[in-house]
């Protein structure tokens, strides 16, 4: 493994590791090095089960870096270089092809996320290992739809069965599609009902806003980083995976606009306002990372590695944030929702409402028309007169 050493702590300091960090990273390369060179190992030969036994080994004598974890930096690196042995293993059964397949349909054709499709692979991996005949996933009938279902009811709460009925249809309407079965048993996954919280108000006011902004150490490279999404999320309703996709290449500046790569694949442009323009520049020319060039996603982690933010860091930045502002913790989502009721009380009309937020069911803009108070209560009919008995 020496041969890959000066490269390794090359690539960890690019990444803007310090220098006690990647001293610790390449003695624990060196470790391995010399696991490897006991046990007569090649680097074409260190297969998951070779990583599990080195660190069985570690952990007998080492108090730190002994984990999957702590390797995560060393093997990801020598899999970009293409030194480690692939070990993927094809689908065997007839169950695992249609998992296999249903797993492809939900990235290339529905455009779902990598997290979002690996919790609807595994419900229905779960699915088929308790319910599927034992002669294929041909040979589903309602009856096992209807049966995961109860069961599922019996000991989840309402949430989870509606998580799994939609899983379950969305695999069986796939399953049909493709000729995995011969008919049509989404009927079976009857619609969950349950008790739904009402849809007034779930936005933050506009002085909330205000005060999250402030909150915002512009001095600061973190705090230029988080003004300017913070805008983007209130001034513009992106969605917080949108605002991590958000590309270099994704800002036009001559003509004072932004393409947002929205849900299932669909890009589109919207206007750059000044203000928000302004705090990009404010970040861009003054805050951003320098020492990763091949990363062209706007907002980078300030600390190392280097990588760009994702949706989940987007949330957490927002509720650290509502705590300096001394409000309650607020989801990035709500920011959307603020800027929708805003609009709904400058009287801004719902299908306008609806090309600002891009949304392409107009029912989801109507449920925008609720958070009007005062002009829903001037549809109330009065309480009869007369005597209460």
């Amino acid at each position: 493994m020496a041969a890959y050493g000066p490269g390794f702590a090359a690539e960890l300091g690019r990444r803007g590791f310090m220098p006690l960090s990647v001293e610790h990273q390449v003695r624990l390369l060196a470790h391995l090095s010399r696991w490897m060179h006991a046990h007569g190992l090649g680097v074409g030969q260190l297969i998951e089960a070779r990583v599990d036994e080195f660190l069985t080994e570690r952990r007998a004598t080492y108090t730190a870096l002994y984990s999957r974890r702590a390797l995560r930096l060393l093997l990801g690196y020598l899999s970009g270089l293409g030194v480690l042995p692939v070990e993927e293993k094809p689908p065997s059964t007839s169950t695992e092809l249609a998992v296999a397949g249903f797993e492809r349909y939900l990235l290339a054709e529905r455009g779902l996320l990598p997290k979002t499709t690996a919790a609807q692979v595994a419900r229905v991996r779960r699915f088929l290992a308790d319910y599927c005949p034992a002669e294929g996933v041909e040979q589903l009938t309602t009856a096992h739809v209807t049966r995961a279902l109860l069961d599922e009811g019996a000991d989840h709460a309402v949430s989870s069965v509606k998580r799994l009925g939609y899983t379950i249809k969305s695999f069986l309407r796939y399953a049909f599609l493709t000729g995995l079965i011969d008919r049509d048993l989404t009927g079976a996954t009857v619609a969950v009902k349950s008790h739904q919280p009402s849809l007034l108000p779930v936005g933050i006011s506009r002085e909330q806003t205000t005060m999250l902004l402030a909150a915002c150490d512009r001095g600061t490279m973190v705090g230029r980083r988080d003004y300017a999404v913070i805008l983007l999320l209130a001034r513009l309703g992106l969605r917080a995976i949108e605002v991590a996709r958000l590309q270099l290449s994704d800002i036009d500046w001559h003509h004072g606009e932004i393409v947002v790569r929205g849900k299932g694949h669909r890009d589109e442009r919207m206007p750059l306002p000044a203000e928000v323009g302004n705090a990009l520049v404010d970040y861009l020319m003054g805050s951003r990372p320098t020492d990763a060039p091949e990363l062209r996603a706007v907002f980078l982690a300030a600390r190392a590695p280097r990588r760009p933010l994702d949706r989940v860091t987007v949330s957490s930045m927002i509720a650290r944030t509502c705590q300096r502002a001394g409000i309650q913790p607020t989801g990035s989502h709500l920011l959307r929702h603020s800027l929708g009721e805003e609009m709904i009380r400058a009287e801004v009309p719902l299908p306008a409402i609806g090309q600002v937020l891009r949304h392409h069911d107009p029912l989801t803009t109507a449920n925008y028309a609720r958070v009007d108070v005062e002009r829903l209560r001037s549809l109330a009919l009065p309480w009869p007169a007369g005597d209460s008995q």
